[in-house]
């Protein structure tokens, strides 16, 4: 689309661009497609590819008469008559125009319809329809970008029709994905819920396009093995993730912070700021270290720098010059010096993530330690010890420096949904809560939906929320641990460690969580490698709903016999987060319990933190 939809073109956007001539372009965009691309691309990408501005359509934008424009909007009536001024007093030289998804019949020729009457089509050389309504953060994760899809579908008071719009517009954004991943997927889904209703409409609208196309997803591949494989779920197959705190660095930053669109907020901090940090698609650090648990990614930080310092200081040592400060980019007076003004975009590019990712880090750990984080991680990671119903009357009474009131309810939540607590606990710790000043709200809803769907009869989907802590220790001594290594890190000065934290990371692991599957990963470990998969997960999907859009025609033929699969889209409807995505990576790459060698791309209709998900069942539970 950048390079004017011209195949051939070079696409590595990280590359220089190759050796034609550049056709400098503007690029318009909407609120939508801006959050497209501003996911996956960088200014610097954009002027790779001859874009020299961009600009939304709805800014006030001078004319430039002979520069061609890229518009990349959503297929709206409003962005139409936009792009239709522009047109009418030739705001651009020549016109080429995108849309994020499928314009209608109707709005297509509506447009066709002024195109004409104003006398200007010449200066139109593209209408592409480009079903890129879908944002992407990592290679093998989505989102389709709709807030609060989950209390829409659950709430009595929505209509049919709102209910069938919403699916509409989810199978719509899996429609664009697929097309996107060029591979006509099998489709297994959950009976009787949403995921049902996004998968018949997707069906329907995979096999149109494959009656209606000649092109390459037409083709047909040799073994089921080789078939993509679409796995669409409700929500509520699994809601304790939802709430669950982790271990995990990328889980953590997006629970502890925000992480959005692959940029990390963090409010607060002793001068009570906001910094954004814009996590780079070059940011080797976070490619490494985002889905290993938090203490791993502070011990991997510290020998990065220690590379990074001894690079340097060979570098240094090469030139004779003290500091990678004094060296000279115009100097080409000896080779050493030449080696060093080549090397120097890279050293600093280094230590600009380095210092970043510490800054990170320090500010993770403050907020750990302030909330008292690590206990509640404890709590859930042993909701069927009876020890624990004793100890986490004690955390709800405990006084913390951080406000950690929707931490304590997030924790009682789990343990109301993963075990069955005595009436007397339920009604201390809830008034505890209540005196706390918690809105309950969301457990009332969570309470009725444990009696509607008997999510305990799931118990066998629930290994990973009631899996132990191996060689947790006692919390006494987790305080002083916590507190030891934070101080460490508040030593951050100029990006560096004052000190080693070696010793006190060594003791930190022992809060690591023995590597389970979530109900996500068992589900999904049934459908793609049926013969690894539990007997009882294997059942549960076996009743699943089977679609396959290549067979045009007739009624859908029975679900086969059990095969396996190597590539899935793991679909959740209602909402996913980042616990379930490393989970499934996990499994997928053959780190967790069993091996495997998979590729597993999720999404959701909106990446939520726990919080996010806390208020929207928050709304539900406050329905009469």
């Amino acid at each position: 689309m950048l390079h004017l939809n011209i195949e051939g073109k070079n696409m590595d956007l990280t590359a220089v661009s190759n050796q034609e001539e550049i056709i400098w372009k503007v690029l318009i965009l909407d609120t939508r497609s801006t959050a497209i691309v501003s996911s996956v691309l960088r200014v610097n990408d954009l002027l790779t590819c001859g874009i020299t501005m961009h600009t939304l359509i709805n800014a006030k934008r001078a004319p430039l008469p002979d520069v061609p424009v890229i518009y990349f909007v959503e297929p709206k009536p409003e962005n139409i008559q936009r792009i239709m001024h522009d047109l009418e007093i030739e705001h651009y030289a020549d016109f080429y125009i995108n849309f994020t998804s499928s314009l209608s019949r109707e709005l297509l020729e509506d447009f066709a319809k002024k195109v004409a009457a104003s006398g200007k089509s010449h200066k139109i050389k593209q209408v592409f329809d480009q079903y890129l309504d879908f944002i992407v953060t990592e290679p093998d994760l989505f989102s389709l970008d709709l807030p609060k899809i989950y209390s829409q579908f659950n709430n009595p008071t929505t209509t049919e029709d709102e209910i069938t719009g919403i699916a509409d517009k989810i199978s719509n954004g899996l429609f664009a994905t697929i097309l996107a991943m060029g591979s006509v997927p099998v489709i297994r889904c959950q009976r009787g819920g949403p995921a049902e209703l996004v998968a018949q409409r997707l069906d329907q609208k995979l096999r149109d396009h494959v009656i209606n196309t000649k092109s390459q997803l037409n083709s047909t591949e040799a073994t089921s093995i080789q078939r993509l494989v679409l796995i669409l779920l409700d929500r509520n197959i699994d809601l304790a993730s939802m709430f669950a705190h982790s271990w995990i660095y990328q889980c953590m930053v997006s629970d502890v912070f925000r992480l959005h669109r692959n940029t990390i907020t963090i409010t607060g901090g002793q001068d009570d700021s906001t910094k954004k940090y814009d996590i780079d698609p070059r940011d080797f650090f976070w490619f490494k270290n985002a889905q290993l648990p938090f203490p791993d990614a502070v011990e991997n930080v510290e020998k990065e720098l220690a590379k990074y310092k001894q690079d340097a200081q060979e570098l240094t040592n090469k030139t004779g010059i003290s500091s990678l400060q004094d060296i000279d980019p115009n100097s080409s007076d000896t080779l050493h010096i030449q080696q060093a003004v080549k090397a120097l975009p890279e050293l600093t590019a280094r230590k600009s993530i380095i210092d970043m990712h510490m800054k990170v880090l320090a500010a993770l750990l403050q907020e750990l330690e302030s909330k008292s984080l690590d206990a509640f991680f404890e709590v859930e990671q042993n909701v069927n010890d009876p020890k624990v119903q004793k100890q986490f009357l004690e955390i709800l009474r405990q006084e913390t420096k951080g406000d950690n009131k929707k931490d304590k309810l997030r924790t009682y939540i789990i343990l109301t949904l993963l075990s069955d607590i005595p009436k007397s606990f339920a009604t201390e710790a809830e008034t505890v809560l209540t005196e706390l000043g918690c809105d309950l709200s969301s457990l009332n809803y969570i309470k009725r939906v444990k009696e509607v769907i008997k999510l305990s009869a799931m118990s066998n989907l629930q290994s990973a929320s009631s899996g132990s802590l191996s060689g947790s220790g006692n919390g006494e001594n987790k305080s002083a641990l916590f507190n030891g290594l934070s101080n460490k890190l508040y030593g951050l000065t100029d990006g560096r460690l004052s000190e080693g934290v070696g010793s006190l990371i060594t003791g930190l692991k022992k809060l690591l969580p023995e590597k389970k599957k979530l109900p996500i990963a068992n589900v999904v470990e049934s459908i793609m490698e049926p013969n690894s998969a539990n007997q009882a997960s294997a059942s549960l999907t076996d009743e699943y709903l089977y679609f396959d859009p290549r067979l045009t025609r007739g009624v859908h033929s029975k679900p086969p016999k059990r095969q396996s699969y190597n590539e899935s889209i793991v679909f959740v409807v209602g909402g996913g987060n980042y616990l379930e995505y490393q989970n499934l990576q996990e499994w997928a790459n053959g780190t967790g319990v069993t091996p495997s060698s998979k590729l597993v791309v999720y999404g959701s209709t909106s990446v939520l933190t726990a919080e996010d998900f806390l208020d929207e069942c928050g709304e539900l539970g406050a329905q009469p």
